[in-house]
């Protein structure tokens, strides 16, 4: 680890700035920092990661900064992937900013940058959150009474329908960069985050090793989340089996005869069924009651499965149909350490047409599906007995 974590500008005195980074500033943390948001100028453009907001002398630190170190890093320079971009001109200043009395705003209170993904899809936010729960353990600290910055050059209305995660990692509100527009800025402590889109990063781009189940870092992400968004398990007969479908109100991968299925499993006595649509309009942190107290969660290939990350640890996931795309949700059931099933005889399900995209033109995720029901059945009492042997596990561990 030691070789991934580059000293790139060290301190001169007592006092003094200082950034450290680990290679390609995928993650960099920094002190008595020094940014000049003159020349930020937001506006309304979908641009939210420009480079031209700084040049020479417009961030820095005091400090002796390794410039033929530094310059080696941007490989993987990239808006969601590294910070290369907006500390490729970190400068080594002549003077201390805050002694100098140079500095607009000082910001004495720790502070955490973040370049954000898709705010209204939950698997790309929850990329968001598990590389800055990653960025508390690099930085060692999980105290709430931290800012956090969301780096957007834009000024386009950040859509953000998880928005109560947040109180899981501070207790102040989230901050847009364009608050600082024209101002000179000094950071006492700095912290710029993991990125969710980073190369072989978490967990958005990461290649999962085959004999790679159960993480114990996605296991403590869920418990430190569930813990600090107040979310309990129900008491419940454990002889029954509490079975959530997740339906789906969009255009494609609706379940054709959905209420087939439900039927068939309401006449199973143990078998005690929810069906829910996860849309906007549902608070999120019911979304994740609901979820965290399921013995069995069903859905069709889609964001909502990424709730995946919050079920009990003898759960069963069951992606009902994964439209071609067998990795994505199996592999975040496989990182969590919940079990995962899904449709196994593609001879017993019906596809509505070939699927339609403007784009790519017929693909698997763009229709809707009807499954056997014999065959779904099968598998539910499939996904029964995994929970039932996961229990038993578990009372003995």
């Amino acid at each position: 680890m030691k070789k991934q974590v580059l000293k790139l500008c060290q301190p001169k005195e007592l006092g003094d700035s200082s950034l450290t980074c680990t290679t390609n500033l995928w993650y960099c943390h920094a002190t008595d920092l020094y940014f000049d948001f003159k020349n930020l100028k937001p506006d309304s453009s979908s641009d939210r990661f420009r480079e031209d907001v700084f040049s020479e002398g417009k961030v820095g630190g005091h400090c002796d900064f390794k410039r033929h170190l530094h310059k080696d890093q941007g490989k993987n320079k990239s808006p969601l992937q590294s910070w290369f971009a907006e500390l490729q001109h970190f400068t080594s200043l002549s003077v201390q900013p805050m002694q100098a009395g140079i500095c607009d705003v000082v910001i004495e209170k720790p502070t955490i940058f973040m370049k954000l993904d898709s705010g209204i899809n939950l698997y790309h936010h929850f990329c968001d959150f598990v590389n800055l729960y990653v960025t508390q353990h690099m930085n060692g600290s999980f105290n709430t009474d931290v800012n956090i910055v969301m780096w957007d050059t834009s000024t386009l209305p950040y859509r953000d329908f998880f928005s109560v995660t947040w109180k899981a990692f501070t207790k102040h509100p989230i901050i847009r960069l364009k608050d600082y527009a024209g101002k000179r800025v000094c950071l006492r402590d700095a912290v710029f985050s993991f990125n969710p889109r980073m190369i072989r990063g978490l967990y958005y781009n990461m290649p999962l090793v085959p004999s790679c189940v159960g993480s114990g870092l996605f296991k403590a992400f869920s418990e430190h989340l569930l813990h600090r968004l107040g979310i309990a398990q129900d008491k419940h007969n454990s002889e029954e089996f509490r079975i959530t479908l997740l339906t789906r109100s969009t255009k494609y991968r609706k379940i054709l005869n959905q209420d087939e299925l439900v039927g068939a499993m309401m006449k199973v006595p143990r078998f005690k069924i929810k069906v829910v649509d996860y849309t906007w309009q549902v608070p999120f942190l019911d979304q994740l009651k609901i979820t965290h107290n399921s013995d069995i969660f069903i859905g069709m290939h889609g964001a909502g499965l990424t709730h995946a990350l919050f079920l009990p640890d003898w759960a069963v996931l069951f992606e009902l149909y994964n439209t071609e795309d067998p990795g994505c949700y199996s592999d975040l059931a496989r990182l969590r350490g919940v079990n995962y099933i899904t449709w196994e005889d593609k001879a017993k399900l019906y596809q509505e047409d070939e699927g339609h995209h403007p784009t790519l033109g017929a693909h698997a995720k763009f229709t809707n599906y009807a499954f056997n029901v014999d065959e779904f059945m099968r598998l539910i009492y499939k996904a029964a007995d995994a929970v039932k042997d996961n229990r038993e596990k578990l009372r003995h561990f």
